[in-house]
């Protein structure tokens, strides 16, 4: 079988609906909370607009960052497919764009997220299917996923830990797609970025 062909998506930022906290006048606690970043990389308008609560902003990232971040268990790869399917149910543009991008740069290739937005699913493997098809209805409502969900998961070869990660990674989703609808949207970024 031909590979499909690579995706290139423009970028999305997220713009807030609150004033985000500036740096230059950020409190001491609030510039101590921000040291906790959701991957460790930059402070976003996202980490800016949490940080008005610093207590709160570090007790969610730190919770974050041990659910997506952490080493061993199931694979990043999983973890932000995961994430995707929470996203795509959600409808939270900007984790969609930013969660596939995520799990294409962890597997090297963008087949699967070509496969996803092209209703193709039946191309995807045993595994990110059953990934798919669950994160998919533990969004929509809890009770969406049943015991034939875990037995597909367990039959893809994830193991009883793994798909404790993956409910994690799903739940955390889930939260965080909702708590940044009312906070901000997503946009397309401006071609001069």
């Amino acid at each position: 079988m031909m590979a499909p062909p690579r995706i290139k998506a423009r970028p999305l930022d997220w713009t807030p609906h609150l004033q985000p906290v500036v740096i230059a006048s950020a409190t001491p606690e609030q510039l101590i909370a921000m040291q906790v970043t959701p991957s460790a990389t930059k402070v976003s308008n996202y980490v800016r607009t949490l940080v008005h609560d610093p207590e709160s902003y570090v007790a969610r990232t730190t919770l974050f960052n041990t659910i997506m971040y952490i080493q061993g268990g199931l694979s990043r790869a999983d973890r932000e497919l995961g994430a995707l399917g929470a996203s795509l149910v959600n409808g939270c543009k900007y984790c969609t764009f930013i969660h596939a991008g995520r799990h294409a740069s962890e597997c090297k290739s963008s087949d699967v997220i070509y496969w996803i937005w092209t209703g193709n699913r039946d191309k995807l493997s045993q595994r990110d299917a059953a990934i798919l098809a669950f994160a998919e209805a533990l969004s929509t409502t809890p009770i969406s996923a049943t015991a034939d969900h875990i037995e597909a998961l367990r039959a893809a070869g994830l193991s009883a830990s793994e798909i404790s990660d993956l409910i994690h990674a799903i739940a955390i989703f889930c939260w965080a797609n909702r708590l940044m609808h009312p906070l901000g949207s997503a946009t397309l970024q401006s071609k001069q970025k």
